[in-house]
């Protein structure tokens, strides 16, 4: 170990003196002061210490290890022996297990047996009295048991309840096993009963035993030291809330309807302000839902702007989902070492109990979002949900996610509404002393009111009668204590439900990604000088990486290409065309001064520009094609010269052809997409493709860049904020400009949680094209920001969300062979399903 350590200490040495040399060769073309070289030298030496820790310049990156299952006939056995109509019934797990089975998921599973916990591990979180208790209901009578049900809310027993909680507890348990030993990445306990109301010492809510909790102090006995608890089953986990509400290892995080108090279990401490105590304070977050029918958008909201920002600052080893369904269409009821999930589907639609609007597919994009994570490592347990046709689509689009398919197309999301609006400003107003990620958001001035009314005042609501000890009833009801919709209600949103999955494609490519790159590109070069950044050693140095790591053998090999003179003019004019044709029979010496006679800015030209610029498109278009035909679902175009300044009649910035404006143009004439996202995250301002899609309604245009106030190449005030396109395409030319600062991952992915992707939900693009250029990459000697290869990873896996997975990623900037090797790597492995690297950026910038 000890040489082995030594030879890698001497290889980063190599390479840190290599990129000091190259640094130096090129700093001519770096216009900034000697300040900034001091930056420069920052950053070179930051990302060879990412690459150090992470080992990805010689093992690559973490590969999903599979997906695991449980899942039991045992579970069916739990059942209300006095009310057959019970929505807490048998078939909440054998029908969302059908419907796996039905889609092909249980066998792409690895099986996990059940196991019972111990009586010790119960111990855990409930005393020995509860556990005893709910050991006697085996021997009790139907009448004992029933007579026990009354002394607790919304619970009952029957023969089997009690080796059925053992089961799902020990499950729970097991499933976290599974994955700290890394035998699954991630996995769906489909388990029952449910447990995140389980109290310390009280039966609730058809919950025995806190599941959830169980394998969170699973992780924490061995040895993790942060947990993430995501709880949006449509009822709060008041349980779980309970059990760790003064501990800073478990942040738990949960999206309930709550109706300032009115909805079920009707307590003070489910409303935004509690935020945990002692040691765990700020470590509780509750988001209430008050208001009924809320939607995807709501939801996303709720990702984007509070989970997804501070699950990355707390930066979790593991997740936990409690994954309840009772927010999804159609239920009746409402009532980062690792991620849990606490998967209650009563939000979904339809359920009697939620009265939510929550599509099935959306849950895909909630699990999706999570997976970017703790290296991917979810640990998903069944909760609620009572609608059981959307409760069995949630359920199988959760495992699909899981399995890493591609998340299914969601129509364009609506604005979230005002009330969700209200909850996310106040969930924020209490925690922005305790979380960084908040401080970008600016406070209210003295006097100032928020335009939204209960963001101005504090909890509780007047007139809100809580549950608490006091007023707990002698006994409970336990016939008919549950909400239920008439059948014409009903029959309603089963054509809702039906709609919704004739609508929802699964479709998937039969390979993942593909992959171009022809040597030929190395032909362009400057013949007049050998030092130049735009040099044929980027695509060489970002191929050798791709094989280096095997992502190559696992890719579609598509081959090149040269771009057609019709496919060059859907975005150039005929005359530049031409002119560009006549490069390709001058000698050097008249190329050498053909740039400045053309007014070509930044350009240098021989004899094989032309060709080589027709193989880029060519290539960006063979990859755009196999996607949009099915052949694979992602693509990768490893291409020079780059695109992205290339204007419709003049070469400029390294650009002779705009690659990623032809494959667009391209897109909608041979296939029709009618909305296209094209994602420029190269550190210059894309200035062509901004002028070609300006009043193009059908076109999305975002682009993250270096501005330095209108002085940062290209050097035009119009890549300012003001630019929002013109015409029917205004709003739709988005630029995130930045000046003064030295920009990394923390504010790249400040930007993509709180402006991209809400964005690009709303416009929902049927085809996304990213301009990748890597110049905003640590060690960039032209981009001079601090982007680190994990961070990119992270960016193209929330783009891939999007558009049922169609993202094409074709190579722009980057100068610095060792970031734009392991950077496009990364992205690639990303796009082939592999784990996103670890990641825990620094708060952004404040303004």
């Amino acid at each position: 170990m000890a040489d082995k350590g030594s030879r890698e200490q001497r290889r980063l040495e190599r390479e840190r003196q290599r990129v000091e040399e190259e640094r130096r060769k090129h700093r001519r073309h770096d216009d900034d002061d000697d300040d900034d070289d001091d930056d420069d030298d920052d950053s070179d030496a930051e990302l060879l210490r990412s690459l150090a820790d992470l080992h990805l310049s010689e093992e690559g990156p973490a590969k999903h290890k599979g997906t695991g299952l449980i899942y039991d006939e045992l579970f069916t056995h739990h059942k209300c022996e006095w009310d057959s109509n019970f929505p807490e019934c048998p078939e909440r797990v054998s029908e969302p297990f059908k419907r796996c089975q039905e889609l092909g998921l249980v066998e792409r599973c690895q099986r996990i047996p059940l196991s019972y916990a111990t009586e010790d591990q119960i111990q855990w979180h409930h005393p020995l009295s509860h556990l005893e208790l709910s050991k006697e209901t085996v021997t009790m009578t139907p009448e004992q048991r029933k007579e026990l049900s009354k002394k607790y809310d919304s619970w009952y027993a029957n023969e089997a309840t009690f080796e059925c909680t053992l089961a799902a507890a020990g499950s729970a348990i097991q499933l976290m096993d599974q994955i700290l030993q890394k035998k699954v990445t991630n996995g769906f306990a489909m388990v029952r009963p449910p447990g995140h109301h389980a109290m310390e010492n009280e039966f609730c809510g058809y919950c025995t035993f806190n599941n959830v909790a169980f394998a969170a102090t699973e992780a924490l006995n061995r040895g993790i030291e942060r947990v993430l608890i995501v709880d949006w089953d449509v009822h709060h986990g008041q349980g779980t809330q309970q059990m760790f509400y003064q501990d800073p290892r478990v942040l738990y995080f949960s999206i309930h309807r709550y109706e300032h108090g009115e909805f079920w279990p009707n307590l003070r401490e489910s409303d935004y302000d509690f935020i945990g105590e002692g040691k765990g304070k700020g470590y509780n977050v509750n988001v209430p839902l008050n208001q009924t029918g809320l939607g995807d958008s709501d939801f996303m909201a709720i990702f984007h702007q509070l989970l997804m920002p501070l699950a990355y600052e707390f930066s979790p080893q593991v997740v936990i989902l409690s994954s309840g369904y009772d927010a999804a269409v159609g239920c009746p009821e409402f009532k980062p070492e690792v991620v849990v999930v606490s998967c209650g589907l009563d939000s979904a639609v339809g359920d009697e109990k939620g009265e939510m609007q929550v599509t099935p597919a959306a849950y895909a994009h909630f699990v999706h979002l999570l997976s970017a994570l703790c290296e991917g490592r979810l640990c998903t347990v069944l909760e609620g949900g009572y609608c059981l046709k959307s409760l069995s689509e949630g359920c199988a689009h959760t495992l699909r996610s899981l399995l890493r398919d591609p998340c299914p197309q969601l129509p364009p999301l609506p604005e979230p509404s005002d009330s969700i609006m209200s909850s996310i400003l106040n969930v924020v107003k209490v925690l922005r002393p305790h979380w960084q990620c908040f401080h970008v958001l600016e406070t209210l001035e003295q006097g100032e009111s928020c335009p939204f009314d209960e963001v101005n005042t504090s909890p509780p609501k007047e007139g809100i009668e809580f549950a608490t000890p006091d007023n707990r009833p002698a006994e409970y009801e336990i016939m008919g204590c549950y909400p239920q919709q008439s059948a014409e209600v009903i029959k309603k949103f089963q054509r809702e439900i039906d709609r919704l999955i004739a609508e929802t494609s699964l479709a998937t490519a039969p390979y993942r990604t593909c992959f171009v790159f022809d040597a030929a590109m190395r032909k362009h070069k400057n013949p007049f000088d050998g030092t130049h950044p735009e040099r044929p050693k980027r695509i060489s140095s970002i191929f050798d990486k791709h094989r280096e790591w095997g992502l190559l053998s696992r890719c579609l090999q598509l081959e090149s290409r040269s771009a057609t003179d019709e496919e060059i003019l859907t975005v150039h004019k005929e005359q530049y065309l031409e002119a560009m044709k006549e490069s390709a029979s001058m000698e050097d010496e008249a190329l050498r001064s053909r740039p400045r006679e053309k007014k070509y800015n930044s350009i240098y030209m021989c004899q094989d520009s032309y060709s080589c610029a027709l193989l880029s498109a060519g290539c960006v278009l063979q990859v755009t094609e196999a996607v949009l035909s099915g052949k694979a679902q992602n693509g990768v175009a490893v291409v020079r010269p780059p695109g992205h300044h290339a204007e419709c009649n003049a070469a400029m910035g390294f650009c002779f052809f705009n690659n990623v404006a032809i494959a667009a143009a391209c897109a909608q004439r041979k296939f029709g997409i009618k909305r296209i996202l094209i994602l420029d995250w190269d550190v210059h301002h894309g200035n062509a493709t901004q002028h070609m899609f300006y009043n193009d309604p059908s076109v999305l245009y975002i682009s993250l860049h270096r501005y330095e106030n209108g002085s940062f190449f290209p050097g035009s005030r119009e890549a300012g904020h003001t630019h929002v396109g013109k015409d029917t395409g205004r709003g739709l030319n988005v630029n995130i400009p930045w000046s003064n600062e030295r920009m990394g991952d923390a504010e790249y992915m400040a930007a993509f949680q709180r402006i991209v992707m809400p964005i690009a939900y709303e416009f929902a693009p049927e085809l996304v094209l990213v301009s990748a250029g890597f110049d905003a990459a640590a060690g960039d000697f032209l981009g001079g920001f601090r982007v680190m290869p994990e961070c990119y990873g992270h960016m193209t896996h929330m783009l891939s969300g999007l558009a049922n997975g169609k993202v094409v990623l074709a190579l722009e900037g980057g100068y610095n062979t060792t970031s734009i090797s392991v950077s496009m790597a990364t992205c690639t492995s990303v796009l082939l399903g592999d784990p996103c690297p670890l990641i825990q950026p620094d708060p952004p910038n404040c303004p």
